[in-house]
């Protein structure tokens, strides 16, 4: 039996230069009694070099640089997965927004059939692609916070363009509402496929020790529409109530079918000695 795990991590953690090495093997039959491993029989071996420039003057107040690097092998050294994130642009500007430029190099081998969607399916075998990222955020000490994110190119032997959108609007101190958004765009030898993600958060802090927050979320994907809300009230500096709620229906476009309810009760108390 291979049932041991080892590894190691060098870092050097500062504001102008961030680098770190980490290497991790996993045995094939390595069964930790807490916690889980996502992978097993395994080399896992990930880097990163981040720069941070400061500027003293201009409109320019920090640009970032980024290189991050993750490879998967299995024990005989032979690949199964790695991903190269590059940021040749990140920058900063004195208002707080930002603009973001990647580079996104992956490779797949696929041991099994990967079903993406109903009738979309990618056959077993070594796939390398590349993506692109533009994004565009403004700065979330504003009222009105949006972020807008572009992800386009290859993926597995298709194409898939994501178009992602978040956001908060804080019209009092008090109030917060948040939402997103996610489209996904698939181009596939086997099929084309589209997915739509969308949802909404309202956060209502009636004082410091009691808040409220309602979140609703809808996908085209499961066709299914997800309630959650939630209540939490510190009643002593010691102990907390929480009170959680969630709702599910289903086939919107043709009759609402319920898919489950729950209602959670959770009392939190800390004895201190």
């Amino acid at each position: 039996r291979d049932a041991t795990s080892y590894g190691f991590k060098v870092d050097y953690p500062n504001d102008l230069w961030d680098i770190n090495l980490t290497y991790k093997r996993i045995g094939r039959d390595f069964d930790p009694s807490l916690g889980f491993v996502p992978r097993r029989a395994v080399h896992l071996i990930s880097a990163q070099t981040n720069n941070r420039t400061r500027l003293s003057r201009g409109p320019l107040q920090q640009l970032f640089h980024q290189f991050q690097l993750s490879v998967a092998t299995d024990l005989s050294g032979h690949w199964e997965s790695y991903r190269i994130f590059v940021a040749p642009i990140n920058w900063r500007f004195r208002s707080g927004d930002r603009f973001e430029v990647n580079v996104n190099p992956t490779g797949e081998r696929l041991v099994e059939p990967f079903k993406i969607a109903d009738g979309v399916v990618i056959p077993p075998g070594p796939y390398h692609w590349r993506r692109y990222r533009l994004e565009v955020g403004t700065a979330q000490k504003r009222r009105l916070y949006s972020q807008v994110t572009w992800w386009f190119g290859g993926f597995y032997n298709g194409d898939l363009d994501q178009i992602v959108w978040t956001g908060a609007w804080n019209p009092t101190p008090l109030v917060t509402v948040e939402f997103n958004g996610e489209r996904n765009i698939g181009r596939l030898p086997s099929g084309r496929f589209t997915q739509t993600l969308v949802g909404s958060r309202l956060r209502v802090n009636v004082s410091p020790d009691l808040s409220v927050a309602g979140y609703v979320q809808y996908d085209t994907d499961s066709d299914s529409v997800g309630v959650n809300t939630r209540l939490r009230w510190t009643f002593t500096p010691v102990a907390d109530l929480f009170v959680v709620y969630n709702h599910n229906v289903r086939s919107l476009l043709e009759r609402w079918q319920l898919d489950s309810n729950q209602l959670l009760v959770k009392l939190q108390y800390a004895w201190r000695l």
